[in-house]
């Protein structure tokens, strides 16, 4: 195995405070391991900061998703992608009018030549999965990897991609993207059920929250940054992370949700208009935690009415199986342990005790977790092991 080294002159040629050149090491410490210590770069991916630079994902993104960057195929000429290809038509109208996800002041030429290695990526998967189905919205996601790492890696990485986290979304019908959008409103009213309550006067839905989801928020925020330290936090998780994400902005904007008109139209006004000054990393961090306290077997009862058993989120358990070591849940719960043995400490053992004894049904009480959530704290430690333990083999409802 060819050992990894971090740059010498800092990370991208800008001087890094202690902390980061430490995880810095940290990183290229898991790189070099023998095997790769898995568990390690998701914990780097999910914590503050997430993996920090485009040089450290190139080398990362494939280790969380299983991918050996020492067996890449050829990509195939793009004329013969394009020749009689049903999806052809409407991934070029979509590339078109994908500027705003190219960096500004990229010159035109740079630009037009990536558009055509984008539309060559998604023709070539695709073309190599005849059941995936393209989706207006997939082109986002494509792109950021594109962006980060290239098209041969990011051909490779978007093709594993498609067929496990991203597969409900590539379906013939929504059904199971619908599913999984089902299980935003059971997340906030288990934290907030006054703004679920809200939220149903209004029966505004879910559907606002549609692009965030398909696009993994790509095609939402126009900071680059903010997508890639995303992008970071749901490679190293469970597939039904994004929605839990979702939640927490939602929760995040509690104050504007119950000072808006409780009807439809205003509601889905002010949610579709994603602020794009969010607090990043500690809406990461409380997503990750309510993903412990919440996982999705828990959830799913409340959703429940159809079978779930052929949606990504259900079949993850095959995925991490199939993965290199860890198990995405793990980082996740080890977090929220370590954070919750703090306040232990902090506030004693009884009232520790009192909160997380505190029976479900009382609706009214809030997350000891969410007063938790400082510079990430230990929200980290748990997206590796529970995604098999947490498999769900239940009903869940979709829509009527």
């Amino acid at each position: 195995m060819a050992r990894q080294s971090p740059p010498r002159n800092g990370v991208g040629g800008h001087d890094f405070d202690a902390k980061k050149k430490r995880k810095v090491a940290e990183i290229y410490q898991a790189l070099n391991s023998d095997p790769i210590d898995v568990a390690a770069l998701r914990r780097m991916a999910i914590s503050e900061g997430g993996l920090l630079t485009d040089e450290i994902r190139c080398k990362v993104w494939p280790k969380l998703l299983s991918v050996n960057t020492d067996d890449l195929p050829p990509l195939p000429a793009g004329k013969e992608l394009r020749e009689d290809n049903k999806d052809y038509q409407q991934v070029l109208l979509d590339v078109r009018r994908s500027l705003r996800r190219f960096p500004p002041g990229m010159p035109d030429d740079q630009r037009e030549g990536l558009q055509e290695e984008l539309i060559d990526i998604i023709l070539h998967v695709l073309k190599r999965n005849p059941q995936l189905h393209y989706y207006q919205g997939y082109h986002d996601i494509v792109v950021t990897f594109l962006l980060v790492v290239g098209d041969r890696l990011a051909t490779a990485l978007v093709e594993k991609l498609s067929t496990h986290h991203l597969r409900d979304f590539m379906d013939p019908t929504m059904d199971n993207t619908k599913h999984i959008l089902n299980y935003l409103m059971p997340i906030i009213d288990q934290v907030n059920p006054e703004v679920h309550d809200f939220m149903q006067s209004a029966e505004v839905g879910t559907i606002f929250a549609l692009s965030w989801l398909i696009t993994w928020f790509g095609h939402v925020l126009s900071d680059f940054r903010h997508v890639v330290r995303l992008y970071d936090f749901f490679l190293a998780c469970h597939p039904l992370m994004p929605i839990y994400f979702a939640a927490v902005i939602v929760l995040h904007r509690q104050r504007e949700v119950l000072e808006c008109e409780c009807d439809m139209a205003s509601v889905h006004h002010l949610l579709s208009q994603i602020p794009q000054d969010l607090p990043y990393e500690s809406l990461i961090s409380k997503a990750g935690d309510l993903f412990v306290q919440f996982p999705p077997s828990e959830l799913a009862k409340e959703a429940a009415q159809q079978q779930a058993e052929r949606t990504a989120a259900s079949t993850f358990k095959d995925f991490e199986l199939a993965s290199v070591q860890q198990r995405p849940d793990t980082v996740l719960r080890q977090r929220f342990r370590e954070r919750l043995r703090g306040e232990e400490r902090l506030r004693g053992e009884e009232r520790t005790k009192s909160i997380l004894t505190k029976p479900r049904t009382n609706r009214f009480v809030k997350l000891a977790v969410m007063g938790l959530t400082v510079a990430l704290g230990a929200a980290a430690l748990a997206v590796v092991k529970s995604a098999l333990e947490w498999a769900p083999k239940f009903e869940l409802q979709i829509f009527p």
